[in-house]
């Protein structure tokens, strides 16, 4: 009876344990093949570990990147279903949003405010010791023009207190700060850093994202890229899109702490071109990877601020709920 006993104690422990492998393991989110798009500039920089990481076959996930220079490639390409998940511009998520009707969702902010005031003056402490200034910057009508309207009109001026001249490039802005010492730039990085590293007279004067976490309060954030899935993939592939976020996560806390390395991977994939600049501008590009309901505040706020200025920059209408992506 005793061997009896003993045998079935046996078989009963290792059928618990058999099913606490079926469960336990069962649970863990499966890997999938992902196609990631991205932008060559700051908000690639935060995945840079992760495509390292892929690259020498060290993650569960299959990842596929391709990197463009132009945010309308990847708008094209996730239209077209040659791309799964893509990160871009804040803006440009909402467009996409519109465009796809309602076919993609936003998982997480990647990178907030890159935008910054350059000068060698030591006059302007604040926004509105811009009054009655000259300010270069690029693109008229796109979203760092209409931050700093924002801003303008947060701190009781307008577009009427300052004079704005537009470049074609953040290299003409740079340029023309070199020719003229009282000049003010809005540059974003890494263009900040070697603006600075080219004349040592320059330094920055105001942080865009500092002003508008100043005038915004919890309502927004300054967003500069944001990171999205197809819809679709994401009803099939769930368990994978949540292992690319976890992912995701890890690769911009490597970023905040690993600088050298970050550096370097930065020259490797051709983002900065040295990486003494790299280490400098890093910092400041406010690399992150926010998630839930702090990024569905942060971003549908920020959105709201642009489509009140312009809603041609969103798409023409915000998007719904479902655009944002909480688990």
């Amino acid at each position: 009876m005793k061997k009896k006993s003993h045998f079935s104690l046996l078989i009963a422990i290792i059928m618990l344990f058999t099913i606490f492998l079926a469960g336990g393991c069962g649970k863990k989110e499966q890997g999938a093949e992902i196609r990631v798009g991205t932008l060559k500039g700051p908000t690639t920089i935060g995945m840079l570990s992760l495509m390292d990481k892929s690259a020498n076959d060290e993650t569960v996930n299959h990842y596929d990147f391709t990197m463009v220079t132009k945010a309308d490639e990847l708008t094209a390409m996730m239209v077209k279903g040659d791309l799964d998940i893509a990160l871009v511009p804040a803006n440009v998520a909402s467009i996409l949003y519109q465009k796809t009707d309602g076919g993609v969702a936003v998982l997480d902010i990647n990178t907030l405010g890159v935008l910054y005031m350059v000068t060698a003056r030591e006059d302007i402490t604040d926004i509105k010791s811009l009054d009655g200034k000259t300010i270069y910057l690029t693109g008229k009508g796109t979203t760092p023009d209409y931050a700093l309207q924002y801003l303008l009109a947060a701190n009781g001026m307008s577009t009427e207190d300052v004079t704005l001249e537009y470049a074609s490039e953040a290299t003409e802005v740079a340029a023309i700060l070199a020719q003229k010492p009282k000049a003010v730039g809005l540059l974003p990085e890494p263009f900040v850093t070697v603006a600075c590293a080219q004349n040592e007279n320059l330094s920055v004067c105001l942080s865009l994202t500092e002003e508008w976490d100043k005038v915004a309060g919890n309502d927004s954030r300054m967003v500069t890229g944001v990171t999205v899935v197809r819809k679709e993939f994401l009803e099939e592939h769930e368990g994978a899109v949540r292992l690319f976020i976890e992912d995701h996560k890890a690769s911009t806390e490597y970023t905040g702490t690993h600088l050298d390395e970050t550096a370097a991977l930065c020259v490797a994939q051709e983002i900065i071109a040295k990486e003494p600049i790299a280490k400098k501008a890093i910092p400041q590009c406010n690399i992150t990877c926010i998630t839930g309901e702090e990024m569905k505040n942060a971003l549908s706020g920020y959105l709201g601020v642009l489509a009140d200025l312009n809603p041609q920059s969103v798409g023409n209408s915000l998007p719904g709920d479902n655009f944002y992506y909480e688990y």
